[in-house]
């Protein structure tokens, strides 16, 4: 299992000389499993265990702190994320203004040489770091060489279609409804995870009972209904349909995932679930009337049914 540790100091021997893979990391897709598992061969070969060193709040939050929304995946998701690639340890180091403030050089030898002791580090092609992104590659392994690890490098990896693996061509997928597209470069579908909260429970009066999570600082999808499946805490998963946005009959205040699961019947408030958003069917609609959204939510229950097979 991943083990989750959120600093750089003062670390035990034994979470120390690691070999490394660094970036954000935001969404794991298949880019940066390549990225990964370049380190991994570096674990092999130097007989160290493999990790993953990434920040939070992503560096995008820190200096746009009023931006958009635009986080794939939580920390959670991270893990297990990480979890089958053999990552022993995700590092996930507070961005703060004194880590903002490191230069290449003092970032490599602070943080990465006396801090986590590395064995080796592991980077895509693209990767930059330090103090106004200063920081390359080539600088990664001058350093590295200067105190004590090794440095590989990642090169870029392109899709036989000629799909682009990066986190911004996921978050484009997700913008314009293409779950097929999104799910394509992450290797597997995009997934919203959060607490079960209290909504204003009209599904209920109409036979839809939904479990509703907030979207927090998850990029925004494309607003409308979607096939879903929900992995429930107890390990089940669900298939199900879900409206996704602000619900122009209602007009919600902000955005809400409200997932109907289909022939499911518990209490699933205060408990963490993750919803896949296996395809998209329509975007939202202003409905005339209680009776034309029952009937419109029946047929985006059978829709949902086919799209899931």
């Amino acid at each position: 299992m991943t083990r989750l540790i959120r600093s750089w100091k003062d670390l035990p021997a034994d979470l120390r000389g690691s070999a490394a893979a660094l970036g954000a990391f935001d969404g794991v897709h298949r880019g940066h499993q390549a990225v990964i598992a370049t380190a991994a061969e570096a674990a092999v070969r130097l007989q160290r265990p493999l990790s993953v060193v990434s920040f939070d709040p992503h560096p995008r939050r820190f200096f746009q702190p009023d931006a958009a929304p635009f986080r794939l995946m939580t920390p959670a998701q991270m893990v297990r994320a990480l979890e089958p690639l053999g990552v022993e340890t995700l590092f996930l180091l507070p961005f703060d203004a004194d880590m903002a403030a490191l230069g290449p050089d003092a970032f490599a030898r602070e943080v990465l040489a006396d801090g986590l002791g590395l064995a080796h580090a592991t980077v895509g092609f693209d990767f930059t770091y330090g103090k106004g992104r200063a920081g390359s590659p080539e600088s990664l392994a001058r350093d590295g060489a200067a105190l004590g690890f090794t440095v590989g490098v990642c090169p870029r990896v392109d899709d036989p279609d000629g799909l682009k693996l990066s986190s911004s061509a996921v978050r484009e997928a997700v913008h314009a409804g293409d779950m097929a597209r999104a799910a394509t470069i992450l290797g597997r579908p995009f997934a919203i995870a959060g607490e079960v909260i209290h909504g204003d429970k009209r599904g209920r009066t109409i036979g839809v009972p939904t479990a509703n999570v907030a979207l927090g600082d998850y990029m925004r999808p494309a607003y409308g209904v979607y096939a879903t499946r929900t992995r429930l805490p107890d390990g089940r998963v669900v298939d199900g349909v879900a409206n996704l946005g602000v619900r122009p009959m209602y007009a919600l205040e902000t955005p809400l995932l409200e997932v109907w699961l289909f022939d499911f019947d518990g209490d699933l408030y205060g408990q963490t679930i993750e919803t896949d958003l296996v395809a998209f069917l329509r975007g939202e609609a202003k409905l005339d009337g209680l009776e034309a959204l029952k009937s419109q939510i029946a047929r985006d229950a059978e829709a949902a049914r086919a799209a899931l097979g």
